[in-house]
């Protein structure tokens, strides 16, 4: 996971290691993170979400198979719409990072660290270069919030 935030954010994984020890509110703050998050090509997001849709529709089912057979995840959705579409709103401003955290919840921290990578690989055959690695950056942003959030849920429940 590590690798996966250091190569499609451009960062150190030691800046990584600091990010995910933040709780959700510092790492919204970051300004880092908020640069990262500003200097997202959403004009190229929204243009190729065709792409993106053929890709998640291609191979999110498989994923989820592998997160309800392998990581145990209960509730896992019934088809990649609902990722699609949150996409969408995501990049048309009707959907927030703290909802996206608050929707994944449920997914337990390791089942969701151990995702991530695979998350983000669903991108790797998108052959135009561009578009491919503005996708996975965006994913690996979303999934650094989701982690972020997951860690700081599990300190919460260590807490009480």
């Amino acid at each position: 996971m590590l690798n996966t935030f250091a190569q499609h954010l451009n960062l150190a994984t030691t800046d990584v290691e600091a990010l995910l020890a933040c709780n959700l509110s510092e790492l919204l703050a970051n300004p880092a993170v908020q640069q990262k998050l500003a200097s997202l090509n959403v004009e190229l997001l929204r243009q190729t979400l065709p792409t993106a849709g053929q890709v998640l529709a291609e191979n999110l089912p498989p994923f989820y198979i592998w997160l309800k057979t392998e990581l145990d995840v209960k509730r896992v959705p019934d088809s990649p719409d609902h990722a699609t579409r949150w996409v969408v709103n995501f990049l048309n401003n009707q959907e927030s990072l703290t909802r996206l955290v608050e929707l994944h919840q449920p997914v337990p921290r390791p089942a969701m660290e151990r995702s991530i990578p695979r998350l983000v690989s669903l991108f790797d055959d998108v052959e135009d270069t561009s578009i491919r690695q503005e996708w996975q950056t965006a994913i690996a942003a979303l999934c650094l919030v989701l982690a972020v959030g997951a860690r700081e849920a599990d300190k919460t429940a260590v807490a009480s």
